[in-house]
């Protein structure tokens, strides 16, 4: 049974059974911190009756700079899950399912149009989860990752930018049916 709290710093420490998964980003401390500080709300751990930490979410509430305002790839205010993983012994068990329904829940409450994530094109384990909870493809960003974990000698891997339209997105602009079939570089996404 895991139990479902904030982030803490103190946390940093037991993060290792989560980040060793290859498909899971790692970042360096300044990172992990600036969103405890900014966004508290929408960092949340899952913890084991031992007090490891077996899964986190860590997200934002958002909109583009003023200046891409005007651009076809401007983002109005939205949640974006940064990061979700769960440690491989505790995956099945939904605990990837609560973190994500209540970062969903606090995107509602900050009024977003959506949640939006980044997601490897190869890790289709991930996709079939966002789809099972309601996000689609919203397009491709063309070697959005520096890296091919399936491919070292690969150039880079797209990824699949994934929206789940949140409550305020009455007439679901925010979506699209066919976003497969739109791609854009990294540098046209915020």
């Amino acid at each position: 049974m895991a139990s479902f709290r904030g982030f803490c710093p103190d946390d940093l420490d037991k993060f290792s059974k989560c980040n060793l998964d290859p498909l899971t980003e790692t970042y360096d401390l300044s990172f992990y911190l600036q969103y405890y500080a900014k966004w508290p709300s929408l960092f949340q751990v899952a913890e084991d009756p031992n007090g490891n930490i077996i899964g986190y979410i860590m997200g934002k509430l958002e909109s583009s700079p003023d200046y891409f305002q005007y651009s076809e790839h401007y983002l109005p205010w939205h949640a974006h899950i940064t990061a979700l993983t769960v440690a491989p012994e505790a995956r099945r068990l939904g605990i990837g399912k609560i973190l994500t329904e209540n970062l969903e829940f606090a995107a509602e409450v900050g009024n977003a149009w959506f949640v939006d994530l980044f997601v490897r094109k190869s890790n289709t384990r991930a996709i079939k989860f966002y789809e099972s909870m309601g996000y689609s493809v919203y397009r491709v960003v063309k070697d959005y990752y520096g890296d091919n974990v399936n491919d070292p000698t690969a150039h880079g891997e797209d990824a699949y930018d994934m929206r789940k339209p949140m409550s305020r997105d009455k007439t679901l602009k925010h979506i699209r049916e066919d976003g497969r079939n739109h791609e854009v570089q990294p540098e046209d996404v915020f």
